[in-house]
């Protein structure tokens, strides 16, 4: 390999220089004007009155109960998604059956439909005037505009997540150490514990966090299915709306801050889960090879005294 070609390959790059740094530079000033800037702007405006009225918004009654709804929610949908994401996953990537194109693209039919319409279909499923609407208040279940309605919506629009992140990464894994296993002696459970999870640990682990982000700052869907009840159905991000809406701005402010700080805390998460992962991959590639040739040393003998 010539010197030019080698300065190459470590540079990792054809273009000049001038065209990198332009490239980084509008990288950063994109970054900076649609992510650094508004998220300073938050917590400037949650502090624009001191920290005394900062605190008085977050201790409000109604700030409470969409900061309590909100972690119940995430609580309730997250399980509940890991659940049928690891089920769901572990179905399409190691069986053949019929049907397993149409559930892959039930999966991914949330992605594709607007949280409203979805919000608007269990409206229409479970409202007063829906299809199990009279059933329902006979025997005096409430679904929309209560609790259980906003669970199903953060459910709908969140259970992609965690099945999308591990189908790929089982798939690529294949089922031999699944089937060694089971030759051996393993159960189901044992198989499952011992070996299917270990390897999908870190794809796990990164679907809940995204799952998660999503079931704390989902709006459109539970905007519908709410019904916008001030303590009782309104969740954080429907709690902003409405203190913006009645000028209410710095109590918005630090609600959304608040809000932001989940957030941020899911985003140092995932890096910390990304790191480790990456530590563990670059540990694994750096051990010396199996030799499949080589004996094992002999057990040593015992002599007597």
């Amino acid at each position: 390999m010539s010197q030019n070609n080698v300065r190459t390959a470590q540079r990792g790059t054809t273009e000049a220089p001038w065209v990198r740094w332009t490239l980084t530079g509008i990288a950063l000033v994109f970054m900076f004007l649609f992510l650094v800037l508004p998220l300073a702007a938050v917590f400037t405006e949650a502090l624009r009155k001191g920290w005394d009225a900062y605190w008085e918004a977050l201790k409000e009654p109604d700030a409470w109960a969409a900061i309590r709804l909100t972690l119940i929610t995430a609580a309730v949908a997250v399980p509940l998604n890991l659940a049928f994401g690891i089920a769901a996953a572990w179905a399409i990537a190691k069986y053949e059956f019929k049907g397993k194109s149409f559930l892959t693209t039930l999966i991914d039919l949330p992605f594709s439909v607007s949280p409203v319409v979805a919000g608007l279909i269990y409206v229409l499923v479970f409202g007063a005037q829906g299809w199990l609407g009279p059933w329902l208040m006979a025997h005096d279940i409430k679904i929309v505009f209560a609790v259980p309605g906003i669970i199903l919506a953060t459910l709908f629009v969140t259970f992609p997540f965690i099945a999308r992140e591990l189908i790929p990464l089982m798939q690529s894994q294949g089922n031999d150490e699944e089937q060694a296993a089971i030759v051996l002696g393993a159960t189901g459970w044992q198989t499952f514990w011992r070996v299917t999870l270990p390897n999908i640990k870190w794809g796990l682990i990164y679907g809940v966090i995204l799952c998660n982000a999503r079931a704390m700052g989902e709006f459109g869907a539970v905007s519908v299915v709410s019904g916008h009840i001030r303590g009782q159905t309104n969740t954080m991000p429907l709690h902003i709306e409405v203190l913006y809406n009645e000028y209410q701005s710095v109590a918005a402010f630090a609600v959304a801050s608040l809000l932001a700080l989940l957030a941020l805390v899911t985003l140092v998460i995932k890096s910390v889960v990304e790191w480790r992962h990456e530590r563990e991959l670059k540990a694994s590639a750096e051990l010396p090879p199996e030799n499949p040739n080589a004996r094992p040393a002999p057990a040593p003998v015992a002599t007597a005294a």
